[in-house]
């Protein structure tokens, strides 16, 4: 494994090859483009890597001595390590390359390949890492916000979600409608929520669902 460290949170290419003189020719070619290069003789080496958080792509062989570049990339996707996979192949044909990409890859090169075609396809595949990146840092922040809601509130929050009323969320739960104002308050704000629509987002990009058979109704009380 030869790496190239630029900046600690540098965005890095992974690069997955049998032939030295491929692996040592993508790395300058990348270098000179101004990326980070982590390079690997075969996909068991780059299994066996940690992976640091920061925007990451990997471009890989799809023939490699011991396992195939399309067995590491499902390899990939089974541990939930969802970095853009670019495919590259002196023996491609359409069948590999129609393979690879219904996999979810994110793009396919038969050798020889313009240099510079590569490089974009590169940064491309960075920029799509970055965004699936903030948006899983975004969605683990909804979900600890939600962590912080009482049980109560998440049910107030799931019904909500579902597009019920208060006063329909009230009789559901054996609560007064103002108990449930409260908890919709108090569940808003540690959802970081300024409005009804903003609440109710978050409530979906977390998937929340409201069951009726998960909620325990209660005797309408001040204390809800």
């Amino acid at each position: 494994m030869d790496t190239v460290t630029n900046a600690a949170d540098a965005p890095m290419v992974y690069v997955v090859d049998d032939e030295e003189s491929m692996r040592e020719s993508l790395r300058q070619l990348l270098r000179s483009a101004g990326f980070t290069v982590t390079t690997f003789e075969c996909a068991e080496d780059f299994l066996a890597t940690h992976v640091p958080d920061t925007p990451a792509c990997a471009i890989m062989d799809v023939r490699l001595k011991g396992q195939s570049g399309l067995v590491l990339q499902q390899r990939l996707s089974a541990s939930h390590r969802d970095l853009p996979v670019i495919f590259m192949t002196a023996h491609g044909d359409v069948a590999m390359s129609v393979k690879a990409m219904k996999r979810g890859a994110f793009d396919f090169f038969a050798k020889p390949f313009r240099e510079q075609d590569l490089l974009d396809s590169v940064s491309e595949a960075l920029e799509k890492s970055r965004k699936q990146r903030e948006k899983g840092h975004a969605l683990e922040r909804l979900a600890r916000c939600h962590q912080l809601l009482t049980p109560r509130e998440r049910d107030v929050m799931a019904l909500i979600v579902d597009g019920q009323r208060s006063r329909d969320i009230a009789e559901k739960l054996g609560l007064s409608e103002a108990t449930v104002k409260v908890h919709r308050t108090q569940a808003m704000k540690k959802m970081e929520s300024t409005s009804i629509a903003e609440f109710v987002l978050k409530g979906h990009r977390l998937g929340i669902v409201a069951s009726a058979s998960a909620f325990t109704q209660q005797k309408p009380s001040s204390k809800g």
